[in-house]
């Protein structure tokens, strides 16, 4: 993605353009192919790979690494290259594996980069060490059935292949971070060119599924949103029965785009995963990061510019973070494993702001220049400070205020929440498709309709040389 702001009335959020601002984007050749990536934390860790899905690039996965880079991870999101076959998409990324001199890998796919996961883990064993699989598929049949034009794929106009791929999200209302998190990612869609589109449809529907792994159950951890997802439920009931004893990671919600829209949960399955199959962060070699005596030492995180706010940007507050440390812990049957939860725990609640920040953007103002420049967390922080400071109301005030027409609660009415939703939820979609948001199934069909003229056009404009050529002949 080129630039998400500017397109529409979609702006970018505070903490995407500061990790734009800090975290360099490579584009090398290799081979044929265009390779864009983020590589970012110490070179002496195995690196985490990320693979995104169709609609995503390399920026979806920005969260990931801003959080797990300064915890001494080092993460590596990529773009899917202009592959037109799944042989040769092994190919190509083995390449460029080679090309940046990396041996072992750890991959995280979600959706159509899991299932391209576990496509280059069965036939490159021996470079592949683990997996965490999110929303994905084992087959390609259920995709292809349900594109019946998919043979002229690569034929099809800009337009139709990114109307096409937007049907495939769910249109509101979200909640808030869900919506952001479409948002998000529909602005990519409208920056992806007509063959990169074309590309990763045509990796969806070819006729291709997953062998056997010669991978450990136990190096694969299955993440999955138990709310909704664009993969059915069948296809994700399959990989379940297909690694039965891998690790299994629910999410109570989060959409389509977990990794956005609840990135909390996401980096700490992440990095349970990566200290079960024995990769150990580095945080000593990341500049810049406190040194152990340093946290705690009033003069030291004044100097350094640290606030109260450690994990700030966050998607939700210090205590629900505590509280998903505390459940992931008594989810786990091992006692090891419990003490593991409870370190990183322990450090999440030590770290303080690095170069790279927080993890997510919070009640951004467009006129606080803190919000431009990646400095959200002083005005979070300010915020915070000033709402402490407020005298407390009289009770007639408390009275006139309830029976005001807005509400003094903290807690918005229902209809106040789900009017905010709907005015959050599916306008960028829609906006882009030219129709309502809750009529985006119709688009499917007028897709189609589109198609089949495509492909008569040639039938009509060869019958009418022909009978013109007749025609000609007779006269004579």
């Amino acid at each position: 993605m080129n630039n998400v702001k500017g397109k529409g009335s979609f702006s970018a959020p505070g903490d995407y353009i500061y990790f734009k601002s800090q975290v360099p984007l490579h584009q090398i050749p290799v081979g044929l192919k265009q390779w864009r990536y983020y590589d970012f934390g110490p070179k002496a860790v195995p690196p985490l790979i990320c693979i995104p899905g169709t609609a995503g690039s390399a920026d979806v996965y920005y969260k990931q690494i801003m959080a797990l880079s300064m915890k001494g991870y080092r993460i590596i999101s990529v773009d899917i290259p202009r592959v037109w076959s799944h042989h040769e998409w092994i190919h190509a990324f083995e390449k460029f594996l080679d090309g940046i001199d990396v041996h072992h890998i750890h991959i995280y796919g979600t959706s159509l980069g899991g299932f391209l996961a576990q496509l280059f883990a069965q036939h490159r064993p021996r470079r592949v060490k683990s997996l965490v699989l999110s929303n994905t598929f084992l087959d390609t049949r259920t995709f292809s059935a349900a594109m019946p034009w998919s043979p002229v794929v690569s034929w099809a106009p800009s337009f139709l292949l990114k109307r096409y791929v937007l049907t495939g999200i769910r249109d509101g209302p979200h909640e808030p971070f869900i919506a952001d998190s479409v948002d998000f990612v529909v602005a990519q869609v409208e920056a992806h060119s007509k063959d990169d589109l074309a590309s990763r449809l045509t990796l969806t529907v070819e006729s291709a599924s997953v062998g056997p792994l010669l991978l450990s159950d136990a190096s694969i951890t299955l993440m999955d949103t138990n709310d909704y997802c664009a993969v059915p439920q069948e296809l994700k009931d399959e990989i379940g029965e297909r690694y039965p004893g891998a690790r299994r990671a629910y999410l109570k919600s989060g959409g389509d785009f977990p990794f956005l829209s609840r990135p909390d949960e996401v980096n700490l399955h992440l990095q349970l995963h990566l200290r079960r199959v024995g990769v150990e962060p580095r945080p000593d070699l990341i500049r810049g990061a406190p040194k152990p005596t340093d946290v705690g030492n009033p003069s030291v995180e004044k100097q350094r510019g640290y606030d109260d706010h450690r994990d700030v940007g966050s998607s939700r507050d210090q205590s629900e973070i505590e509280q998903m440390y505390d459940n992931a812990a008594d989810k786990l049957p091992e006692n090891d494993e419990q003490e593991e939860v409870h370190e990183l725990r322990k450090g999440n609640k030590e770290s303080c702001k690095g170069p790279l920040g927080g993890d997510e953007r919070e009640d951004e103002d467009e006129d606080d220049p803190a919000g431009d420049d990646g400095g959200f967390s002083r005005g979070l922080s300010k915020k915070n400070e000033a709402e402490n400071t407020k005298e407390p109301l009289r009770d007639d005030e408390k009275s006139s205020k309830n029976s005001g027409s807005t509400n003094a609660d903290d807690n918005p009415k229902d209809s106040e929440i789900n009017s905010s939703n709907e005015q959050l939820s599916g306008n960028h979609v829609a906006r882009l498709l030219n129709k309502d948001p809750q009529n985006l199934s119709s688009v499917i069909m007028f897709s189609e309709l589109v198609l089949l003229s495509y492909m008569l056009l040639p039938t009509f404009f060869g019958a009418l040389y022909i009978t013109c050529s007749v025609h000609s002949c007779r006269c004579r």
